[in-house]
């Protein structure tokens, strides 16, 4: 009994394996490429991802919040007015929630900027920010008198604390990984479009469909006339 070689039946395996793919080559739908194509050029030249829209809608309501519970405690502590002249125009870092409210503000700007305007594709600039409050927000609880001045001394930087990391936690998780996912699926599309377009060869159009010009009454009688007058006479 004749043995085959290894190598040969490593060829003719990986030849095995190979066409199901090119079977899946054959029965792509140019149509369903293309109309896939349009929809992710569509996104690109819509400027945003619905998902990165999502983050920055998170990243305003983490501005909005903040202020939110800044003013009410500034409204428990006697008035607005004259609290927020002891902890703006007075300001003391041990006592003052001002600066929990100018960290919102500075997180709201650079990611804004970063993956709003820009439309940065890489963590760092939100692990820039969510360091920076990390810091300030344990240097504050440790050194400050914040858990002397009631519930908002542990509300405000606990609840700043987990939105900053709940926005590095989004961004890196689902904003990144979602929008590199669809650039793959793009690319693939559109080299899976320009295979099927070299091995399935283009629908003609109604309009490249012609029929040949009507004959005119008459003209096979005309074209045996003309044959028999060509005849040599014997």
């Amino acid at each position: 009994m004749i043995q085959v070689p290894a190598d040969a039946e490593n060829a003719h395996s990986s030849s095995v394996e190979s066409c199901p793919s090119l079977r899946d080559v054959h029965s792509i739908n140019p149509t369903q490429l293309m109309a896939r194509i349009e929809s992710y050029e569509g996104r690109e030249k819509k400027g945003i991802s619905d998902v990165r829209r999502t983050f920055c809608l998170f990243v305003t309501f983490d501005l909005l919040f903040i202020t939110l519970l800044w003013i009410i405690e500034l409204n428990v502590k006697g008035g607005i007015e004259t609290t927020l002249e002891k902890e703006v125009l007075h300001y003391d870092y041990s006592s003052s929630y001002f600066d929990i409210f100018l960290l919102a503000v500075f997180r709201f700007k650079v990611l804004i900027l970063a993956y709003a305007m820009c439309r940065l594709r890489h963590w760092w600039a939100i692990a820039f920010t969510t360091a920076v409050t990390s810091a300030f927000l344990l240097a504050k609880v440790i050194i400050s008198q914040l858990f002397s001045q009631g519930a908002f001394g542990y509300v405000l930087p606990i609840i700043s604390f987990i939105l900053a990391w709940i926005e590095t936690w989004f961004l890196d998780f689902k904003v990144l990984p979602q929008e590199a996912e669809e650039e793959n699926r793009f690319l693939i599309a559109q080299d899976a479009s320009e295979r099927a377009a070299l091995l399935h060869p283009g629908v003609l159009s109604d309009g490249q469909f012609y029929s040949p010009p009507e004959s005119v009454a008459g003209s096979d009688e005309d074209s045996e006339e003309k044959q028999d007058s060509e005849k040599p006479i014997v």
